[in-house]
């Protein structure tokens, strides 16, 4: 069984350094051959590439643009009357992943409108996230990219959050059955809503294209302490056969090459895989 491929979340990691490419850099110096960032979007991408290309590191992920934040927007995938700036946004990611290389789209699905009667808006905003992936799994398929839906909790990280269960989010890729389009499986969200670890990671993980791992409650290192052991989690999905990245979208409780502890003992057991597809 092949070891697993870890990549750096840089929009968590490193927090003492101020831009991406210093992040970058410091990624590659501690190990890593993969990174991911939610939006890239205050850089240019060709300095991007560069700075990449500089630490050794491919990125493998990045996330469509939120919309508007000073209005408490977290994405526009799911959101009525927010389909133009979904689609512009989409465009944006597409440009910035063909320029940096990246293959995959986390496609957010945002949050439900505040004041707003629950039932009857989530079925509109079904609707609405449907109409929206297909159209993106088209622009995707053109530059042979993948899209991501992810489940993020809503018990503690943002009780708005449209898309908050891996059932959830494996039904609507199901009426929108498009192959370039798969699950984003964060163990965090996923064990925070609906426990069963063992039991979903079998069952989702055919249609999971990026896994990324925290520790529970406290999102920290997967070392540090908490509900989860991952040394087990980590076996099972070797076991499981899962070929993608697991990304490490923690917040470091104290200084980040320190608490890598836990992944540099993994690559010590397991041997530092090199950065493939």
């Amino acid at each position: 069984m092949a070891p697993l491929r870890f990549s750096a979340n840089l929009s968590w990691l490193f927090p003492e350094l101020p831009g991406l490419p210093e992040r970058l850099r410091a990624a590659g110096r501690a190990g890593f051959e993969a990174a991911e960032v939610a939006w890239p979007y205050a850089e240019p991408p060709e300095a991007l590439v560069q700075a990449a290309r500089a630490a050794g590191l491919r990125l493998v992920l990045i996330n469509t643009p939120p919309g508007d934040q000073e209005k408490g927007e977290m994405g526009l995938g799911a959101v009525p009357g927010r389909q133009a700036a979904f689609r512009e946004g989409l465009e944006k990611a597409v440009l910035y992943a063909k320029t940096l290389g990246c293959p995959r789209i986390h496609l957010m699905a945002g949050r439900v409108p505040q004041g707003a009667d629950g039932a009857a808006v989530r079925g509109e905003m079904e609707t609405v996230f449907l109409e929206n992936l297909r159209h993106a799994a088209g622009v995707l398929a053109q530059e042979n990219l993948v899209g991501l839906l992810e489940p993020i909790n809503t018990r503690v990280t943002d009780p708005c959050y449209f898309l908050d269960t891996p059932q959830q989010a494996a039904a609507i890729l199901q009426k929108v059955g498009r192959p370039n389009l798969q699950l984003q499986m964060d163990i965090f969200h996923w064990q925070i809503m609906d426990g069963n670890l063992t039991g979903n990671i079998q069952e989702f993980l055919p249609i999971v294209g990026h896994v990324q791992v925290a520790q529970v409650p406290g999102r920290g290192e997967p070392g540090s302490p908490g509900e989860l052991y991952f040394p087990y989690l980590f076996q099972l999905l070797e076991d499981q056969g899962y070929q993608g990245f697991v990304g490490c979208e923690y917040r470091p409780q104290g200084d980040t090459v320190e608490g890598l502890s836990w992944l540099r003992s993994y690559w010590d057991k397991r041997g530092h895989p090199s950065a493939g597809q």
